[in-house]
């Protein structure tokens, strides 16, 4: 049951980030472009989806236990580090140069876009050469 939960899941996240454009490049880097010709329709998008995520995270916090799962897998961490700092910078920028997160990235996929494969071949091997740096 979990397996389909999370499919399920994953299909609706990708049919909202393609409804919301969320996969289109040109609608987020319009969005990132903040003195030039910004489109501020993502904010409402992002906007949304915080009305209805935030009240509840908190209202899972207070269960004991997942329903499709035995435990949480959620960070608790509260330390800013040099690898979160790194991390984050590097996060914002591949988004603000490329126009895509993860996510969305995966989601676009499906129009067998070429820049989007290679983006999210690119976020793979930078996946593995992150985990064998730290093997290290």
């Amino acid at each position: 049951m979990n397996r389909i939960a999370s499919l399920v899941s994953g299909i609706v996240f990708g049919i909202g980030l393609t409804i919301s454009e969320m996969i289109n490049p040109a609608k987020v880097l319009g969005f990132l472009d903040l003195f030039g010709n910004w489109d501020p329709s993502l904010m409402f998008v992002m906007i949304g989806a915080l009305v209805v995520s935030s009240p509840m995270f908190h209202l899972i916090k207070k269960r004991e236990k997942p329903i499709f799962a035995e435990n949480f897998n959620y960070s608790n961490n509260k330390v800013i580090d040099s690898k979160l700092v790194i991390g984050s910078a590097l996060f914002g920028a591949g988004w603000g140069l490329g126009g895509l997160c993860p996510g969305p990235a995966i989601s676009s996929i499906a129009l067998l876009n070429i820049y989007s494969i290679i983006f999210v071949i690119s976020m793979f091997l930078g996946f593995y050469l992150v985990k064998t740096l730290k093997s290290i």
